[in-house]
């Protein structure tokens, strides 16, 4: 960002080798490290996981052989993920030795078997048989060269509204935005809006505590989702539940809900809990009226519970343990803090408890087959109301280190280090996100497993897929404990086998990919991302030459998706009435006096630079390029000409807050408050009712599908985006 160049220290290096369990304090015990590693990498003759490309035939299998096997003959036996398989005989003898060493005594060498055989995309299992006896089966996952694309996006462009489901207002939601409302959403964009896909933040499953655990990026799991999205009245079991119809009508429930819906901010908790009640009572009326007579519908769960597998269950287990333990004791809030014995997933206790627990346990993992219910329908809905894209989900960097994913799957973190990021412009002093990065070595030698996982698990009911901080395939910014947030260093991982993987599942299920990739990029993650098909992230604020010039429309790159703002930055209204800069100084985030007015000094530079900009796109007349002081607010015609110009941009695909579109002041998050800002818990500025209804509004959506229309971005409903 400065122009200075920073060192990992050998002491930073040394704790970061720590924390994964390499003993780096001394030349021989990293020496011994350095041999262990370099065994293990010799044993057993096949990697555990081989990832290659489709297109690459014939296949290079890596085999690593003692002297004595390098001479004796093989079978190579592959077993397909659908069934069937190929058993191939190999003359090792034959192959050329392409690497050796000696260890331990021993010399070994290093061949390549080659495959002509096609092998479909997928995950299936190699193992190789010598003298009798067989390999650990190796995990072989076939991807091909690029992510999905929609065939019609080739050569067009499209356009999308961000919403926050959370804030979503409606005379009929419970005081958050459900997935009722998202078809209503669907059903307006699809009529009045002409864009082709709706973009949602992610719907992970979270806490519900206020102020500390609502945020959507740091989930409790990213492989399942948030109940508090349910419509209840929705639900087929609410109709068959008259003790949940008599508890809606009561005097009681309807104020609670009237307070809830009229509130100016999301109140998780409350709603939650009122959602908690009935959904407890629906359940009650199914497992009567369903599960005990095992009808049609029982068997849909049964289905559902056997699909997910290992995955639903411990998630289910964690949260029927969490709300059992908070009951009995009010002030444990996470799994860190239980009975040892439960702290353990494989725990003799743990089974006793999922024994005498089993209805607790069946009640978590049905309301997440109720949700993946609705939000099926929500995106069959919009493939109905002719949404080329439809949903847009988004996929969270992190996971809390006191949530379901970290009891589940322990040994997919590293313990004693931090995510974050180096100091830069927009965080002087580094950024510490507080939660532990994974694992690489542990998904390697699991096939990828969970990170397939955490991909299908979220591109599932949906057209596309955002990765918040794309950059996390290639390396992510380690804090070691007991450092602050500039004494980090980057940490690599295997980015070509996690992006083939990702080119894969997007593939199977049809869904394009968005990659989040701002912040200190290095030129040659965005040439990968390129390179296999996945759409770069570009924001306004952030688009300036070394000069601080604003790039113009034909600058933006063709594979990328442009947008105003972002969750974590100022609103368009809020940048130019400088109510971020208001915002950060209110809640003690900036260090004095000096600061601020730096700030709005900076912010004036930039807004005439921005004027400067759309009045030489012809975009403003004339007299707007005078000053940014003669435009102190957000008017109708600067509005008009910023929507314009990112639906000008060369990119792809656009996407548009709704806080953009109808004007808001103030931005979902404010990065490093909690208690200090209401983040994620801003509502919308109008009901869904009021999207149809207003004036205003339907000013500001003819205005935006008019720019649509004149840019080639309107939708036109192509078949070939849906999933078959």
């Amino acid at each position: 960002m400065w122009g200075h160049q920073h060192h990992a220290t050998p002491e930073l290096m040394t704790r970061i080798l720590g924390s994964l369990g390499v003993d780096a304090r001394s030349r021989e015990s990293l020496a011994q490290a350095v041999e262990a590693r370099a065994w293990h990498e010799w044993h057993p003759p096949i990697a555990p996981t081989v990832v290659l490309t489709q297109a690459a035939t014939p296949y290079e299998i890596p085999i690593s052989l003692t002297e004595a096997q390098a001479a004796e003959g093989a079978l190579l036996d592959i077993k397909l993920e659908r069934g069937g398989g190929e058993q191939i005989r190999v003359a090792l003898g034959e192959l050329a030795v392409v690497e050796e060493t000696v260890l331990r005594g021993e010399r070994m060498v290093r061949k390549r078997i080659r495959l002509s055989v096609e092998l479909p995309l997928g995950y299936h299992e190699l193992s190789l048989q010598m003298a009798g006896e067989s390999s650990t089966p190796t995990r072989l996952i076939i991807c091909p060269e690029r992510a999905y694309q929609p065939q019609w996006l080739e050569q067009g462009r499209a356009a999308g509204l961000a919403i926050s489901l959370y804030g979503v207002r409606s005379n009929r939601n419970w005081g958050c935005g459900d997935t009722t409302d998202l078809k209503a959403i669907v059903d307006w964009v699809a009529e009045q809006a002409g864009a082709s896909f709706i973009a949602l933040n992610p719907l992970h499953a979270i806490p519900n505590r206020q102020p500390y655990n609502t945020s959507p990026y740091l989930p409790n799991s990213i492989f399942y989702r948030n109940p508090i999205y349910l419509d209840v009245e929705a639900m087929e079991d609410f109709r068959i539940s008259a003790r949940a119809v008599a508890l809606l009508e009561s005097p009681a429930t309807q104020r609670e809900i009237a307070r809830l819906r009229t509130s100016q901010f999301v109140e998780y908790e409350r709603v939650y809990r009122l959602k908690l009640r009935f959904l407890k009572l629906l359940f009650r009326a199914f497992l009567e009226a369903e599960w005990k007579k095992k009808t049609a519908r029982a068997s849909q769960l049964v289905d559902y519970i056997d699909r997910e597998g290992d995955l639903l269950h411990g998630f289910a287990v964690h949260s029927a343990l969490e709300e059992t333990i908070h009951a009995e004791h009010p002030d444990i809030w996470n799994w860190r803090s239980w009975p040892e014995p439960y702290q353990d997933p494989e725990s003799a206790a743990v089974r006793e408890f999922v024994q005498k627990q089993r209805r607790r346990v069946l009640f978590h993992k049905y309301l997440q087959w109720q949700l993946d219910g609705q939000l099926r329908a929500a995106q069959e809905h919009a493939r109905e109301r002719g949404l080329s894209i439809g949903l847009y989900h988004d996929l969270a960097l992190a996971t809390d280190r006191f949530g379901s994913d970290l009891w589940s799957h322990r040994g997919h973190y590293v313990a004693g280090c931090r995510v974050g990021a180096p100091p830069d412009a927009f965080s002087p002093k580094g950024q510490d996100w507080a939660f532990p990065p994974p694992n690489s070595e542990r998904h390697y030698q699991d096939g990828y497993r969970l990170f397939a996982e955490s991909i299908r698990k979220n591109c599932r009911h949906g057209g596309a897929l955002r990765i918040d901080h794309v950059m996390r395939f290639f390396r992510l910014y380690w804090i070691p404990d007991g450092m602050d947030a500039s004494e980090g260093t980057y940490v690599r991982d295997r980015h070509e086998d996690l992006l083939r993987i990702l080119a894969l599942e997007s593939v199977r299920e049809k869904f394009f990919i968005v990659g989040e990739d701002l912040g200190t990029v290095p030129d040659e993650v965005r040439e990968a991302l390129h390179r296999f098909g996945i759409f770069s992230y570009r924001v306004l604020y952030f688009e300036q030459d070394r000069d601080g010039r604003f790039r113009t429309p034909q600058e933006y790159p063709r594979d990328a998706l442009v947008s105003a703002t972002t969750h974590d930055l100022p609103t368009l209204a809020g940048f130019w009435m400088g109510r971020d800069i208001e915002a950060r100084r209110e809640a003690g985030l900036l260090p004095d006096d000096g600061a601020y007015r730096g700030m709005l000094e900076e912010r004036a530079v930039q807004k005439q630079r921005m004027l400067d900009l759309l009045h030489g796109l012809h975009l403003l007349p004339d007299w707007f390029a005078r000053n940014a002081r003669d435009v102190p607010e957000l008017t109708g015609e600067l509005h008009n000409a910023i929507v314009g110009f990112l639906a000008s941009a060369n990119s792809k695909l656009m996407a548009l807050n709704q806080e953009d579109l109808l004007k808001e002041t103030e931005q979902q998050n404010l990065p490093g408050s909690t208690a200090e800002y209401r983040n994620w818990s801003r509502k919308m500025k109008c009901t869904v009712e009021e999207l149809w209804e207003s004036p205003e509004v339907r000013a500001f959506t003819l205005m935006f599908r008019s720019w649509l229309e004149k840019t080639g971005r309107v939708n036109q409903g192509k078949p070939e985006a849906y999933p078959t």
